[in-house]
């Protein structure tokens, strides 16, 4: 395989200028082309700042700096990158332009250069399709900011040679980055991935299950994540993300598990973008979120009767709290005046229904392993203000407490489910492996573990009996399982355990 040596960059908007950086850092030599007057000099501007400011705070010396900027050279037309061995693209998100532009490239370029497309959405086989050698053409998707994002997505399209995915690999895994490797299929890897914290958000808050706040409340304080799917969507601008959720959905031929929300056009067309429009799914002043005030826990009611329920998974800690908090534990639900459960999956209403409880005293306690510091409770549709209120003062003792409305598998379960069941369906269609879709949605997206860790902890089993309960309660498709899961949990395998053969 022959060393990458001259690194082209076409287009030098954001991205194309993260890259530039980031392949020089790494000891390439960069040339840099866009056919806006004036884009390549604003790039080799901005990207000498940043290295300037390098050597202001002690990063790098001078001379380090001088043969950093060396290694970047401008170009004033597409015949200076004769002769890089990779050409990167890295314009306008149209597949006409792309296709005009790798067609110019071949004429320019050497028989064995590669040409990559940065490209997010489109598929690379679809770019590639005019080329005279689709096998030296792949996607290379790089995440803003370039130099910092720590991945990048090879995507192999369907005559995409592998002597081409190879040396994308090596070129980086040389420039430090992780090197994930994709299928040429909707969203890729990353973006595909992240579709179940996105879209069972919305659709908790269309069942009215919990507000925008408490969702995202939930997955960052309980769940472990840097940020909610309203906070994301709200930095990220649901015009955009808008438009890659109908736009994934669609090319998945409205595959359930990838469904839109009704909510999100009419907030779009009022202009409720997020915080670069001041207001989203939250109201910005001076960039600062406003939000709600937590609601105090209630005052402890001395000698309330208590059940709990003997399947809880956390029936000791439940216990514990009842009595430090002077409650009176019975033995039986008919003498209690609170009935404390712990369902996998099914909302309150289902769940005393099966059991025979009654639901006007019953509150439910999300069983999430990690959940302690901060737990859910939730109610049915007749659960009583006192019943609800004397478990949530009793809970408010070990932690935050959050109060959803009845759901099958409450918040967290939910959406961690989903997301779960996304990943194991990359696997199951051979997107990507176990490795790369553990590392890509850890790193690009900044989740708290890879999916599938994420599943491996709450346990196998358990993702399959919350979604087989929200299926069963919703009658949804989304909810229904991934053979892939399924059969790892029927043959009592990790999730994070590889294919050991496949025809």
């Amino acid at each position: 395989m022959k060393k990458v040596q001259k690194i082209g960059v076409v287009g030098a908007g954001t991205m194309g200028r993260g890259i530039i950086q980031l392949f020089a850092q790494a000891g390439h030599e960069v040339y840099c082309f866009d056919a806006w007057d004036g884009a390549v000099a604003k790039a080799m501007d901005f990207v000498t700042g940043l290295i300037e400011r390098g050597v202001e705070k002690g990063r790098q010396s001078r001379e380090q700096a001088d043969e950093l900027i060396g290694r970047i050279h401008p170009c004033e037309q597409l015949n200076d990158l004769a002769d890089c061995d990779v050409v990167i693209e890295a314009i306008i998100e149209e597949i006409g332009a792309k296709r005009s532009l790798f067609k110019q490239l071949e004429a320019v370029l050497r028989s064995d250069a590669i040409i990559a497309s940065n490209t997010s959405s489109l598929v690379v086989a679809d770019i590639a399709a005019e080329c005279a050698n689709p096998e030296r053409v792949a996607g290379l998707h790089f995440f803003n900011p370039v130099p910092l994002m720590k991945v990048a997505e090879i995507i192999a399209a369907v005559r995409t040679s592998a002597a081409t995915v190879d040396a994308l690999k090596a070129l980086i895994d040389g420039a430090g980055h992780r090197a994930v490797i994709a299928a040429d299929q909707p969203g890729f890897l990353v973006n595909h991935a992240g579709r179940g914290l996105y879209t069972e958000g919305l659709r908790i808050i269309e069942d009215q299950c919990a507000s925008v706040q408490d969702v995202d409340t939930l997955m960052r304080e309980a769940a472990g994540f840097k940020m909610g799917p309203f906070e994301l969507l709200d930095l990220t601008g649901l015009d955009v993300s808008g438009k890659v959720m109908e736009s994934i959905y669609e090319q998945f031929q409205q595959e359930p598990r990838f469904r839109p929300s009704s909510l999100v056009a009419p907030r779009i067309a009022a202009g409720l973008f997020g915080r670069k429009s001041g207001e989203g799914w939250y109201r910005y002043e001076k960039n600062v979120r406003q939000d709600a005030p937590r609601i105090a826990a209630p005052a402890l009611r001395a000698g309330i009767k208590v059940w709990i329920d003997g399947g809880a998974d956390d029936h000791e800690s439940l216990l514990a709290l009842a009595q430090q908090g002077g409650a009176e534990v019975c033995d039986a639900p008919d003498d209690a005046e609170l009935i404390l459960i712990q369902p996998w999956g099914w909302d309150v209403s289902s769940y005393c229904a099966q059991n025979d409880l009654d639901a006007r005293i019953a509150v439910a306690v999300d069983p999430l392993p990690g959940l302690d510091k901060h737990r859910t409770l939730m109610i049915s549709p007749i659960t009583s203000t006192v019943a609800r209120d004397a478990a949530h003062a009793l809970l408010a003792q070990g932690g935050d407490v959050t109060i959803v409305n009845d759901s099958p598998g409450f918040v967290t379960q939910r959406i961690l489910a989903t997301i779960v069941n996304i990943a194991a369906n990359i696997a199951q269609r051979g997107i990507a492996s176990v490795e790369d879709i553990e590392d890509s949605v850890r790193i690009g997206l900044g989740y708290p573990a890879g999916p599938l860790s994420i599943g491996e902890k709450i346990g196998g089993e358990r993702i399959l009996m919350i979604l087989d309960a929200m299926q069963a309660q919703t009658g949804d498709m989304r909810y229904r399982p991934s053979l892939w899961l399924s059969r790892r949990v029927t043959l009592g395998v990790s999730l994070l355990t590889p294919e050991a053969s496949r025809v």
